[in-house]
């Protein structure tokens, strides 16, 4: 059987394979069929808008052999599988100030508080922050193309909105 062929198998019927982690802590998965396939990676198919709606299962080549339309569909011991590893794969902070930067012309360095601490990163130019979906949603990029979230920007407080202002 080949890859397609047992992606959409799996993709009617999200509920015939089991997930397991493997002593050295990879995720294994084992189709209704038997066949298993060590090391699968959980990707979203749309991490910001619809998190818990479309995630693949990719092999160690990249290809995908499971699909889950809905995560929260998932039985339980898989489900929460899943989501530890997508925690433990995904990194974006979710910026909830902006402090200072260091120029209003780029590459400058900005000083961000964020869901996980305080941090400082450059910001190469202004193409970096980019508008996703919801018109106030934004992803800024850093020098080192880590991605940070800013899910409202009018929620931000007046100081970070006026430095984000003059970059938009």
């Amino acid at each position: 059987m080949t890859n397609t062929a047992l992606a959409t198998n799996l993709a009617a019927a999200a509920d015939v394979f089991s997930l397991e982690l493997s002593p050295f802590g990879k995720l294994v998965l084992t189709t209704a069929q038997g066949q298993r396939f060590e090391g699968v990676a959980p990707v979203r198919a749309f991490p910001i808008q619809a998190p818990d709606e479309g995630v693949s299962l990719i092999d160690t080549d990249g290809h995908e052999v499971a699909w889950v339309p809905e995560l929260g569909q998932c039985p339980q011991p898989a489900q929460d599988l899943l989501r530890q590893e997508l925690a433990r794969r995904e990194f974006m902070p979710v910026i909830v100030r902006i402090a200072s930067v260091s120029s209003f012309s780029t590459p400058c360095t900005w000083t961000v508080a964020t869901d996980r601490g305080d941090c400082d990163f450059v910001l190469r130019g202004d193409e970096d922050i980019r508008r996703v979906g919801a018109e106030n949603t934004l992803l800024i990029a850093d020098a080192h193309g880590i991605q940070y979230l800013v899910p409202d920007q009018l929620a931000l407080d007046a100081h970070s909105k006026k430095i984000l202002d003059r970059f938009l």
